[in-house]
């Protein structure tokens, strides 16, 4: 089952398919989601909006609390058997919120679960081993390693090959790549940030 996890952070101006997933909307999120997809569950502590969403929230978190509003329902729809799980929103506004958001992906990851953030500028995906970049000829990619160095081993269907390449933290080697083919993937040894731009 796919988990929509709605954020709040730069309204996502796109749509989202919704049927057959379970989508659970963040806090102040909800001011940009009403509306625009269906929300089975409303969770947070609810200091982002003047009022209470609709369907009521089952619980109202406090808000001085050890985990983000997006943790508490990223950790719920992984409880309730997701296997994947589509972030939207999430960027622009404050760089630290993006960047804790961009932890929730490792955080799914860790558990077993796919996880991907799509904003309006593209998609930031996040994984090891094997990553598939089909439908994606023409369209800028960038890697770059999380939390440590990442040997990136193979890949296939990309204008600047990556073979057995090093990428160091704190380094930008992996950024602005090109997929050619539309059959394309990278294969890393360690966790890495794949980065999918929207422009061609």
């Amino acid at each position: 089952m796919k988990g929509i996890l709605l954020l709040n952070g730069e309204p996502y101006r796109g749509e989202i398919e919704d049927s057959s997933s379970l989508v659970f909307c963040c806090d102040g999120a909800y001011a940009w989601a009403k509306g625009k997809v269906r929300i089975d569950e409303n969770v947070g502590d609810f200091d982002s909006l003047p009022y209470l969403p609709e369907p009521k929230p089952l619980t109202i978190y406090p808000s001085e609390k050890n985990y983000t509003d997006g943790e508490i329902a990223l950790f719920k729809l992984i409880d309730r058997g997701v296997d994947e799980v589509l972030l939207y929103g999430g960027g622009g506004g404050r760089a630290d919120h993006f960047l804790g958001n961009l932890h929730l992906l490792y955080a799914a990851w860790q558990r077993g679960v796919s996880a991907s953030m799509i904003n309006n500028d593209g998609e930031i995906r996040l994984g090891a081993g094997k990553m598939t970049l089909d439908g994606l000829k023409g369209k800028t990619v960038s890697v770059l390693p999380f939390g440590k160095d990442a040997l990136v081993t193979r890949s296939q269907g990309m204008k600047y090959p990556l073979i057995d390449l090093k990428l160091e933290y704190g380094t930008c080697r992996g950024i602005s790549n090109v997929v050619t083919s539309d059959r394309a993937w990278i294969e890393s040894a360690d966790t890495v940030l794949v980065f999918v731009n929207n422009e061609i």
